[in-house]
């Protein structure tokens, strides 16, 4: 599995924006709340800040060269932004998440200092749009085939029954 570079909200400026508050403490569990927690994810309420995520896709760029780091650093991310509302629009926060994740964390800071990946996370929204991504999660199987949203295991084995996979 591969992660692509995606932005949610194309709007959100380099140093991220306030954000509006959708729900109160009170308000019974939204639809995707529901699902998330029957998935075991969280989506803890209060936001008030959404962060630019390209650093974040940069440090995820970084990550993904190293190796089975890389995935653990995605959920580490997800985690931290989801349940605990971190800034992963800011270096340190990505460094620190990066280092608990298992990334060499001097290097991380090195790379995202430096912009090294900033190209590559830019090609790679450019191909994200090309492709007709417009939501996540989207899985697109074989550059030919995509699938949008969270979908039953089912979904998943008849398109790759459909690609010619064999069952695992």
């Amino acid at each position: 599995m591969r992660f692509a570079p995606f932005f949610l909200d194309p709007s959100t400026p380099p140093e991220g924006k306030p954000r509006r508050q959708y729900s109160q403490p009170g308000d019974p569990p939204s639809p995707l709340e529901q699902r998330g927690a029957s998935l075991g994810i969280t989506f803890t309420r209060g936001r008030t800040w959404t962060s630019n995520s390209h650093l974040a896709l940069q440090a995820g760029e970084f990550a993904e060269e190293h190796g089975d780091v890389g995935q653990a650093f995605h959920k580490r991310l997800f985690k931290a932004y989801f349940e605990e509302l971190a800034d992963i629009g800011k270096v340190d926060e990505l460094v620190r998440l990066g280092g608990e994740a298992g990334l060499p964390a001097d290097e991380l800071r090195a790379a995202l200092e430096s912009g090294r990946y900033c190209q590559q996370v830019d090609d790679g929204l450019a191909w994200s749009h090309a492709a007709g991504v417009r939501a996540v999660p989207t899985f697109i199987f074989d550059e030919r085939m995509g699938l949008v949203g969270a979908q039953p295991s089912e979904v998943f084995e008849e398109l790759m029954q459909e690609l010619g996979a064999k069952p695992r």
